[in-house]
This record gives C-alpha cells, structure tokens and sequence, in this order.
C-alpha cells in the first residue's frame, strides 16, 4: 500500500474549491481528529457539532503535522496551509487520493434505507461469492476484505472517511474486484462515502427515522438521494461502468427517488416489490419459522428463492440483493439463488438465543417505528402464543418515533417492557414517560399490558418470566451493537450476552454474568445518570 503521497497529488480531482496555494508536503496519512496525527499526516480541519477542527490545529502541529486543511481564513500554523470552502466534504476526495482512489478500481455497490440495509448488503456479498468474484464488504457489523473481518465499532453506522477509503484500498490491495457498503442517511449528509465511485444504488425503504437531524421526511429522503445522484460522477472505470439504480416499488419513496433517477445520464433503473409491474417481483410467498420461499419473477422467469432469513420484510431484501446482482450486474438468476440459500443470519438481526427455555427469546436490531412492526408481525408468525417485547428509545435522537414506537407495540404485543436505549445525556426517565403516554394512547395499561423497567437487565428478566412455552420474547433495539450510552460513558453491552445471563438465571443452568449498567445501581431511578 502506498505510505506517502506529495500534497499536489491530493487535490487532483478535488471537487472543492481551494482558495489558497496548495504548497508542498510530504503526507504519510490523513486524518480529522487531531488525537490520530503522528510525524506526516495532514490534518483536516472540520467542524463538527461539537468540537471544532480548527481549535485543534496547534495540537496537530505540535504532533508532527506536515500540512493543514481548513476553513478559516489567515491560519498559519508554521507548515503549508491550505485554505478551501468546505473541510467536511473536501476529507473524503482528499483520503481517497491518498489511497490511490480504490473505488475506481473497484465495482462499487451502495445499498441505502432506513431498515433492512445490513441485511441486504450481506446478501449482496453471498450472491457475488457463489458467481465466484472476489468480493468485499463494509457494513455496520463489520468489514470483511478477504479472510480478515474487522469490527467497524461500537456505534458505527458508516464508518468516518477516512476509515471508508481505508477498507477500499485493503480491498484492491488484496485483489478484490467488488465492494458492498451499507450507506446511511448520517453518511451521506456528513460526506463520509464522497468519492467511493459507486457504481449500483440499491434503496430498501424510506420510512420515519432521523428527522432529529434531517428535519423532515423530504430531506431524508434527498440525503439518501445522493447515492443515486452519485452514480454519474463515477469515474470511467476500465472494467465497465454498470450505472444501475434499484428502487423500491412498494415503498412510498419509490416516485421521488425513480423521477430523480430517470433524470440522470446512463443510469439504468431497476424496480423491484410485489407488484407485479415491478421488474422483480414475488410470487407465491410462503413463510415458516424456518425461513421464507417464492418465486422470483424476472423477464417472465421464475427462479425459486429459499431462505434461512424469516419475515415478510426478508422478502423485500432478498428481492433487493436480486435485483442488483441480476439487473444491475447481469449475473444469472440461478447464482443468485444459490448465494441468497448460503446466507444463514446476521448477528444480531432476528437472532434466536437457544439456552433450554420452551419459548422462543429473540434479539433484533429494530429502533424505528416501521421495523419494530416488522420484527412483531414476523414474530406474531412464529407462535400460536403471546409476544412479549422488550425495547427502548434512543435519548439524544429522533424524538417523535419514542410514541410512535411504544404506540406499536400497544398494538401489536401481548405484553411490552419499555426500557433503556442509549438514554444519553436525556433523563430515561422522561424518555420512558413519552413512550408510556404513547402506549395509552393505544389502551395500554401500565403494569398489565406494558411495564417501565428502567435496567435493561432487569427488563429481559422482566420478560422472561412473562413468557411460557411457545410464546416469543423479542428484545429489540440493540441487535449486534457492543455497548450503550448513559451520559457520555459507553458501557459494554450486548443484548445476546445479557439474554443468555437472564436465561441462565430463569433455568438455573450456567451461562454469562448480566452486564453490568448504571442503572443497576438505582432501581426505579436514573438520578445518577440524568
């Protein structure tokens, strides 16, 4: 991997207006947070909601800094400074060019959505590998290049620039020949996967999430746009350029995001859904615990689909990762079959925890209002019993879905434990009051259809003893993720540790210690952490 690249070289290609000599300068890595600089770096200046870049110049200089990028006007820090309009979106052209633009080398697949991303995106990567390309994958779970997996983090969703253009070049320096990244709304906005070159867009669904930050449904709609509208500002790329859009026809994003992809040169659009004009369509559902089957309708062909994934929202991914790799990238319907049959789960995504209990327990990485009712629906399929549910609502975020979520569980459950979710700097108290008044609103009655447990441990425990056999406990919320935040300390946590703790402790058979939460230390209370 090249280690050092001249200052010039970097602004190549740089779509960002530069306002001052560029300089010269040797760069051995660039990086936006001050605290990563060591003897070479070029230090990016952003601003963030928090903490400014440019407060942290003389630092990155003291640290070994070779150069600076930044905002401000008048800045000399004692090595080449270099003025443009925007840091933010200039960080991820400049540590692409570090690298060698990997995403030109590269078939870029992008996929986008509210729900179901991850999901697809695996399914993209285990079509590819059963036509037997070489093919690599970045998502919130993990980055996987070759025979490496790396963590991609606590929190992440899209990792930072920097980090994206990090992976690619793992890729190409491995020989890959494509790439799948799960793309968020956060990731667009923040221009963190500028200039991967994309080559295939895929869309799961646009439904209620994030509106804290994007301020209303149509502008997180058009910060998913731009993965489309990045389609043709992909370089020609010497192994062909696919140019394809694939779009949700039952999802209500579908006109605006189809009438912004027909506006755009030498990108094709691809629909799929269940009707049947979609261009890919499904026919003959049929949906068991052990998984979903149908038929793939595509050019008046059927192609049978089985799948280990369960729910009718599987369908809606499969038919995505379908789409993308037969119409956009022309493989046969036939491997896709295969790759969609080799894909058994995801961490975290619909997970069933097996500890010798007689009733189904269930982890999902459901936190929005429409995939909560997804995950229940499926689950509502899986037994004959009741549903208990176990989730929360993140504090610090999106704060009308906290209603809207507990409002579907009122709905939908037999029995909801509210609790917590990454209550951040927000009082858990307040955010469970919210969701309490949201499930009275669906006649939810408080300690007789649904609980406030604060303690997430406690709120497993809670549901556990609710549940008898055949009936399906599912904690929602959490999924794979590693850790929750109280105040602004990450706590290791794990919803499938703590499920196996709680069902250990039910059946009286061993098994892991609850992780331990502040909230353990105030039962009832979150005086100590508000």
């Amino acid at each position: 991997m090249i280690e050092q690249r001249s200052l010039p070289e970097l602004f190549i290609d740089l779509p960002v207006e530069v306002l001052t000599p560029v300089g010269n300068a040797v760069i051995t890595q660039v990086v936006s947070d001050s605290r990563q600089v060591v003897p070479g770096c070029l230090f990016v200046a952003v601003r963030g909601s928090i903490f400014d870049g440019h407060h942290f110049i003389p630092d990155a200089v003291r640290l070994g800094a070779a150069a600076v990028v930044g905002e401000d006007p008048d800045i000399h820090p004692g090595v080449p400074y270099v003025q443009v309009n925007n840091t933010r979106h200039a960080l991820p052209y400049l540590a692409a060019a570090f690298y060698g633009n990997p995403g030109r080398k590269l078939t870029m697949i992008g996929v986008t959505g509210t729900d179901g991303k991850t999901t697809t995106t695996n399914l993209i990567y285990h079509i590819l590998n059963s036509a037997g390309l070489r093919v690599g994958m970045v998502s919130t779970v993990n980055a996987v290049i070759g025979d490496q997996v790396l963590d991609t983090g606590f929190h992440v969703t899209t990792p930072e620039a920097v980090d994206v253009q990090h992976y690619l070049a793992l890729m190409v320096e491995a020989g890959l020949t494509h790439a799948v990244l799960e793309t968020t709304s956060h990731g667009w906005a923040q221009h963190r996967v500028d200039g991967c070159e994309f080559d295939v867009a895929v869309v799961t669904n646009i439904t209620h999430e994030h509106l804290d930050e994007h301020g209303s449904l149509e502008n997180y709609r058009q910060a998913k746009a731009r993965l489309f509208r990045s389609l043709t500002e992909t370089k020609k790329k010497l192994h062909g350029n696919p140019r394809a859009a694939i779009l949700n026809q039952d999802d209500s994003s579908f006109e605006t995001l189809r009438q912004i992809c027909v506006g755009l040169n030498d990108v094709r659009v691809f629909s799929y859904g269940m009707q049947t004009d979609a261009d890919v369509s499904a026919d003959q559902v049929l949906f068991s615990p052990q998984g979903v089957s149908f038929e793939a309708v595509y050019n008046g062909d059927n192609t049978t689909i089985t799948s280990r994934l369960v729910g009718g929202f599987n369908v809606s991914n499969i038919l995505a990762a379908f789409t993308a790799t037969v119409c956009g990238l022309g493989l046969d319907p036939l491997t896709a079959k295969v790759g969609i049959a080799m894909m058994s789960g995801i961490p975290g995504r619909m997970e069933a925890i097996h500890m010798g209990q007689r009733y189904l327990a269930i982890v999902d990485f459901a936190h929005t209002p429409n995939a909560l009712r997804r995950a229940l629906e499926t689950a509502r399929g899986l037994t004959r019993g009741k549903v208990i549910a176990v989730f929360g609502s993140a504090g610090l975020r999106d704060q009308q879905k906290r209603r809207m979520m507990a409002e579907t569980a009122a709905e939908l459950a037999d029995f909801t434990i509210l609790t917590a979710e990454d209550p951040r700097t927000e009082s858990l108290t307040d955010i469970l009051i919210e969701m309490a008044e949201g499930a009275q609103t669906r006649r939810g009655i408080e300690n007789v259809s649904f609980w406030r447990v604060p303690d997430r441990g406690d709120a497993i425990r809670k549901a556990l003893s609710l549940a008898k056999p055949g009936d399906v406990v599912l904690i929602c919320g959490k999924g794979h993720e590693q850790s929750m935040c109280f105040g602004r300390v990450e706590y290791a946590w794990d919803d499938r540790i703590a499920t196996r703790a709680a069902l250990a402790e039910c059946l009286g058979v061993s098994g892991p210690e609850m992780p331990y939460l502040p909230t353990q230390h105030v039962p009832g209370s979150d005086e100590s952490i508000s």
